[in-house]
């Protein structure tokens, strides 16, 4: 072999072993309290890059971001709010936050080292009563609570599971311990889901006009069963989150018309 042919072999080398690098992910590490994670996956097809969508209410316009996963940032009159955020969500570099809402103590949504890196004097953090072992300074809001704030109203609402857990007699998420909202902010309505399943407590919502659902087995439901959920509830606009290893294509398709759903980027 001449010199220029041995060059021309070692670079083929080379790039071949900097491509298989680059496409070889590793698995993400979970966080114990969490329960087991589906594997990572994209969405079936692409989605919009992560942005912020705009609503208008009237204490002026409200600004949505999908940060990761279950993590979400709202903002309005200059106000932060940051909902579940995780290291992942940290990453992305959000605001510090006014207020912290916490849905529950699995690890893909409550991380207290992310809390306190979004955390500033005077940010109020609000959650059920079970993430109180871990953050101090808690405002305890159980299934059914409500609470005013300058900014916002808040509504605990019920989320669990029904029929899914990791054995007979178990349930992942089991009634009472974690927490779905509905936000009420300039008029506007907005419903995160937490951890849950298709229930009676969802089905009964109204005057939603922002949805942010949740769907992945085998922890919460199917894409087909949290659709069937939004058309009984009927938000103006539903957002497929928390959707690790499920198609919010399928989702959407499922909904069909007259409910607008949104698919962003998420992971």
């Amino acid at each position: 072999m001449n010199r220029l042919t041995l060059v021309s072999a070692l670079a083929a080398s080379s790039i071949l072993s900097c491509s298989r690098r680059e496409t070889t992910s590793q698995p993400m590490a979970q966080p114990s309290s969490s329960p087991p994670q589906a594997p990572s996956a994209a969405p079936a097809s692409p989605a919009v890059p992560r942005s912020d969508d705009m609503f208008d209410t009237s204490k002026g316009p409200l600004t949505l971001r999908p940060l990761h996963h279950a993590s979400l940032l709202l903002q309005i009159g200059g106000k932060t709010l940051c909902i579940d955020p995780t290291e992942d969500a940290i990453a992305l570099s959000p605001p510090p936050a006014d207020y912290v809402i916490l849905t529950h103590t699995h690890g893909d949504h409550f991380v207290p080292s992310a809390i306190a890196k979004v955390r500033k004097p005077g940010t109020i953090v609000i959650g059920p009563r079970e993430v109180t072992g871990s953050v101090e300074g808690v405002v305890v809001m159980n299934n059914g609570d409500k609470r005013s704030y300058p900014d916002f109203e808040i509504e605990a609402v019920a989320a669990y599971n029904q029929q899914r857990g990791p054995a007979p007699g178990k349930l992942f998420h089991d009634k009472g311990r974690g927490n779905g909202y509905v936000l009420t902010i300039g008029g506007k309505r907005i419903y995160v889901s937490g951890d849950t399943e298709c229930i009676p407590e969802m089905k009964a919502l109204t005057g939603i006009d922002v949805a942010f659902l949740c769907m992945n087995l085998p922890y919460t439901m199917p894409p087909s069963e949290a659709a069937e959920c939004v058309k009984s509830f009927r938000p103006k606009v539903v957002y497929p989150y928390h959707h690790r290893g499920s198609s919010p294509e399928e989702f959407a398709s499922a909904v069909g018309p007259g409910i607008e759903v949104r698919i962003r980027k998420w992971y």
